[in-house]
């Protein structure tokens, strides 16, 4: 799995990362980009997600146990590479309070993650100050938006975690 930088990517993708992270951008994604990402994941064997089409970022749909539900939930999620699986950074489109996913791998941190038609299964952890920095700085080279959401979250800190292979 590799994510072009922002500045390797075409035009289109281009765009697409700098609008979504837009207030435009987030009203019509956050509530919508889930559910397209299921559907596109379920049609293509978990070979791509909307996300990964519009954005050109191969996202990783991550499976957790839901935190109330004990039901599977399953989410696109966008991957920065790391030697232990992949990191995650949960921003939650910039919102004031942590993505559900967060909090399911806080309840429970085994997952399940698929990318590129490659599923496999994963331990997470919350990465420590300075691995998140590092993971921080890979991210926003792939998706600048990281940013305006580090800005619009408010005093909510934006974790990584690192989704380890298992």
């Amino acid at each position: 799995m590799s994510s072009r930088s922002f500045s390797e990517a075409n035009a289109f993708h281009r765009f697409m990362r700098t609008f979504i992270a837009t207030k435009l951008g987030v009203a019509i994604f956050r509530p919508t980009a889930h559910h397209l990402d299921r559907i596109t994941s379920r049609l293509t064997g978990n070979r791509s997600s909307a996300s990964a089409i519009v954005t050109g970022v191969p996202a990783v749909m991550l499976t957790t146990t839901g935190a109330k539900s004990g039901e599977p939930r399953t989410v696109a999620v966008f991957p920065i590479p790391h030697p232990d699986g992949v990191a995650v950074i949960a921003s939650n489109f910039g919102g004031l309070k942590h993505p559900a996913w967060y909090h399911n791998l806080k309840a429970d941190p085994h997952a399940t993650v698929s990318v590129a038609g490659e599923t496999w299964d994963a331990v997470a952890r919350i990465a420590p100050p300075g691995e998140r920095d590092e993971i921080w700085a890979k991210g926003v080279a792939i998706y600048p938006g990281w940013r305006k959401y580090e800005k619009t979250a408010g005093d909510r800190h934006i974790e990584a975690f690192v989704l380890v292979r298992s």
